[in-house]
């Protein structure tokens, strides 16, 4: 039997997601539930660039233990003209301490909280559907009115994953 081997990671894009205000629903039997608008934000990587379209949202459940879960959906059209669709879910974690001050809108190290995801991206046939073939995990940033997103393609990249690079 072979030694185990950790999968591959490919960066494909940086998403800077800007955050419009979040609208509280109250607290449920999970927690708080919270919905942020996505009011738009840029695309910029070695194989994806474009624009973050405004419309989408992130649905979250702040947990009574103080982890953020979280589900956002939005879309993004490349410089090409290309439409993507993306289904990002993920868990931030912070101390207290450090909760209250992204809280505030203060700035604070990513390396003092826990905010990591996964996505699923679809797009139409053509030289993008290798998207729709690949599974994605990111490490993001909270500011006060943007989330930072860094893609990364987990495992090998289709072999035809060129003919998508802008």
């Amino acid at each position: 039997m072979t030694e185990p081997q950790a999968p591959a990671l490919t960066f494909i894009c940086r998403l800077q997601v800007s955050l419009g205000e979040p609208v509280d629903f109250g607290v449920n039997a999970l927690g708080r539930r919270r919905y942020v608008p996505i009011t738009g934000g840029t695309v910029s990587g070695p194989y994806l660039s474009g624009r973050v379209l405004p419309g989408g949202g992130d649905w979250q459940t702040i947990r009574p233990d103080g982890v953020v879960d979280l589900r956002a959906q939005y879309a993004f059209e490349l410089d090409c003209g290309t439409y993507i669709e993306m289904d990002n879910s993920g868990l931030r974690y912070a101390p207290p301490d450090v909760a209250a001050e992204l809280a505030a809108g203060r700035a604070v190290s990513p390396s003092d909280y826990y905010f990591q995801t996964c996505a699923r991206l679809n797009a139409a046939a053509g030289p993008y559907d290798w998207l729709t073939r690949t599974l994605f995990v990111a490490g993001a940033e909270r500011h006060a009115d943007q989330v930072d997103v860094e893609l990364f393609a987990l495992g090998l990249l289709s072999c035809d994953k060129r003919e998508g690079q802008s």
